[in-house]
């Protein structure tokens, strides 16, 4: 039986193209850096002493920026080419870190976190339609899968090592590892990856794509049930931590401990999950399934105070990012030709663009105005019919 798991898990591996894995190097390495954004309502909040809604307002100033990004790098790519976008956003990121380390005042944190949104994530496009270029097709979601884990297992060192630098050094510290490996990856990026262009080739089989991302009806609808459903998911990164903090009396080191189960569980386990499921469940069925279990893991909050339950909604919620995340990346893919990748590519990362900026805005004024309590179940309910809306999608596939 473990030899058997074990084969599983090496083949879900096999044949991944040389420049796949060199792109999954430098995600890594720019992902380890994950330090500042995880715990930056923690910081605007303890440590500039600004109101839950004026740090949820940045949040979502950091959102927009997303947003506005994004879609410049969706078309900076189909226009030039993902090669240079990716490189100099992830060089001028880096660099952005140390403004915002400068920063004090709620003006000025609004400005300049709208400003390292607009670089940060002109990368996402780019990053995915250099993971379709680089892939073969058949291999596209587990070439998806495998920068989400160099991500996810960043993810696991990132805020861990940021938790104890914030407990034992300052913040600042934060914000110059941060910066430093997005500067190392850029170069690293520069100098291992290739440059090749968008390669043509037919889509997958999963829909027919049309011309124009903006005609696509099925797609936009998908790109609505992803935003809401990415609101619900995204309190992880806005006011989860806040709640550790001042209801359940963490540290920002166990704060951080508590997010690394979340990227170390995904590094080792999505990757063979995603080989098991893709073979055998329509990707909106599994995405349906992966709404479910994250509103569920937000509901556990209120079933009691017990500090432990923390870890129990960390593990529910890792598993349904796993079965939402990947599976989503690939429908998003499967609709766009390689004349419009970059576009369905920003479309699709608006819509987490949106979420971001809209999940921390509304968690902070429910939690504000309403409290924890409300809060949980409102965002479980959110992520419900999430779910039901892409069940409902299913028959139109």
């Amino acid at each position: 039986m473990i030899k058997k798991a074990f084969k599983v898990y090496i083949n879900s591996f096999g044949g991944l193209s040389k420049p796949v894995w060199l792109l999954g190097l430098v995600t890594l390495i720019n992902r380890m850096g994950t330090m500042v954004i995880p715990f930056l309502t923690v910081y605007l909040t303890q440590e500039l002493h600004f109101p839950l809604k004026d740090a949820g307002i940045v949040m979502m100033f950091f959102g927009a920026g997303s947003l506005v990004g994004t879609y410049i790098g969706g078309y900076l790519t189909d226009k030039t080419g993902f090669y240079h976008v990716q490189f100099w956003s992830l060089l001028l990121a880096g660099l952005m870190f140390y403004v915002l380390m400068h920063m004090h005042t709620f003006t000025e944190w609004c400005v300049a976190i709208f400003f390292h949104g607009v670089i940060a994530d002109a990368f996402r496009p780019a990053m995915m339609a250099s993971v379709a270029t680089y892939s073969k097709p058949q291999n596209r979601t587990r070439s998806v899968t495998l920068t989400r884990l160099a991500i996810n297992l960043g993810w696991a060192l990132g805020p861990a090592i940021g938790g104890f630098l914030a407990k034992t050094a300052g913040y600042d510290w934060l914000f110059w590892a941060d910066g430093l490996t997005c500067v190392a990856a850029a170069f690293l990026f520069r100098i291992a990856l290739p440059k090749k262009q968008q390669i043509q080739e037919t889509p997958e089989a999963e829909a027919v794509p049309v011309n124009s991302v903006y005609r696509d009806r099925l797609f936009l609808a998908f790109i609505f049930l992803n935003t809401i459903g990415a609101i619900a998911f995204f309190q992880l990164l806005s006011t989860q931590p806040v709640f550790f903090k001042e209801i359940l009396l963490l540290d920002e080191a166990q704060i951080g401990g508590l997010m690394a189960i979340n990227g170390l569980l995904i590094a080792i386990f999505e990757m063979p999950i995603v080989y098991i499921l893709e073979k055998r469940f329509r990707l909106l069925r599994i995405i349906t399934l992966g709404c479910i279990l994250i509103g569920i893991s937000y509901l556990m909050y209120n079933l009691t105070g017990w500090v432990g339950i923390a870890v129990l909604s960390m593990l529910v919620v890792t598993i349904g990012e796993i079965m939402t995340m990947p599976f989503a990346n690939a429908f998003a893919l499967s609709r766009a030709s390689d004349t419009n990748r970059g576009r369905y590519m920003a479309l699709y990362g608006i819509s987490y663009s949106v979420a971001f900026m809209g999940a921390p805005f509304i968690g902070s004024v429910i939690a504000d105005d309403w409290g924890f309590y409300t809060l949980w179940i409102v965002v479980g309910l959110i992520s419900f019919v999430a779910a039901f809306g892409f069940n409902y999608l299913r028959k139109y596939v």
